[in-house]
């Protein structure tokens, strides 16, 4: 799911790169969207091992006297198959029940690309200053998903072309913004500006709501001017990347794995004795890793991550809280 997840962001940059597409900001918003959705999806995938269970949907069904059921269903669509999670249910599940810390500004973001996409039909006098809104938005949004997916799954996305061309290339410039908005676009971009300036990040965060993209061209006269390019120079600024089957064995950080056990036990509580307990499962290669930033030196800042059959060690320890869900 994380390569189809990829296939339509770089989908949703292809059609917005193209010079000249009309329908270039809610194109790449609704393949965008479906991107995370994808990658949110696989992201519990990987925390559950792979079971489907955790991206279905699942519902409570009204019974024959009119009150709700306590049990709660699989959801079906019209089809009647079984319905998956979307979008913000899969992050809320992700972050209540495995204890994923997403930075708010992904959130922000997320949101904002969600109006573009759901306010497209109102872009009727669509000008400058919707493109460049959408823009800073798109740029943030592809950044946050490129650091996402190397937190989560350890993959190097460099080797692709994830950024969107700048409007001086895809557009003609123009001195004057002489496009009269209406009502339902004058909202649109004022509720993007106020998210914007009420954002919870700042410069230099490694997640953005909006980014701002400047372009200036220059002509060079020195001959010795030199070109910035991608190289595979061993001068070069190195970069240590992570091995994807180390993230795929050892998924769950220390948050993902109290929040799952605060979930899974009726008498959980995080105390010394829970450390204790923790602390002895790390001992043993099976359950966890501890992977340090420089691991060819195997100093300095290091971080443990753990298998998912870890959990199950607690069930010694812990009693089991019931849970009602019917597969119905």
């Amino acid at each position: 799911m994380a390569d189809k997840s990829l296939d339509a962001m770089l989908s949703a940059i292809e059609i917005y790169n193209k010079p000249n597409f009309a329908y270039r900001e809610e194109s790449f918003a609704i393949l965008a969207i479906n991107a995370w959705e994808l990658l949110l999806k696989a992201r519990l995938l990987l925390l559950e091992s792979n079971k489907i269970a955790v991206i279905l949907a699942y519902e409570r069904r009204k019974k024959a006297d009119g009150t709700w059921s306590e049990k709660k269903y699989r959801k079906k669509n019209r089809s009647g198959s079984h319905a998956t999670l979307g979008l913000f249910p899969a992050w809320k599940r992700l972050t209540d029940k495995y204890g994923d810390k997403i930075p708010d500004p992904v959130h922000e973001n997320l949101i904002l690309l969600c109006e573009v996409r759901d306010n497209a039909i109102h872009f009727m006098n669509k000008g400058s200053r919707i493109a460049r809104h959408v823009q800073e938005i798109g740029t943030a949004n592809v950044r946050n998903y490129i650091a996402l997916v190397g937190r989560w799954f350890g993959i190097d996305l460099s080797r692709y072309n994830l950024f969107l061309m700048p409007l001086a290339f895809v557009e003609h410039p123009s001195e004057v913004e002489a496009v009269i908005l209406n009502p339902d676009e004058k909202k649109f971009v004022e509720f993007v500006e106020k998210t914007i300036q009420g954002s919870s990040g700042s410069a230099g965060d490694a997640y953005s709501v909006a980014l701002n993209m400047q372009l200036k061209f220059t002509r060079s006269k020195d001959v010795d001017a030199h070109p910035v390019i991608v190289t595979n120079d061993p001068d070069a600024t190195p970069v240590t990347l992570t091995e994807e089957d180390i993230r795929e064995k050892y998924p769950l950080d220390y948050d993902n794995l109290t929040t799952k056990l605060k979930n899974r036990y009726s008498d959980f509580l995080v105390n010394s004795n829970y450390h204790k307990i923790r602390k002895n499962l790390e001992k043993d290669e099976r359950f966890c890793k501890e992977r340090y930033l420089d691991p060819s030196k195997r100093t300095g800042t290091s971080k443990k991550f753990y298998n998912a059959n870890i959990i199950s060690e607690f069930d010694r320890s812990y009693k089991k809280a019931k849970v009602a869900i019917a597969k119905g």
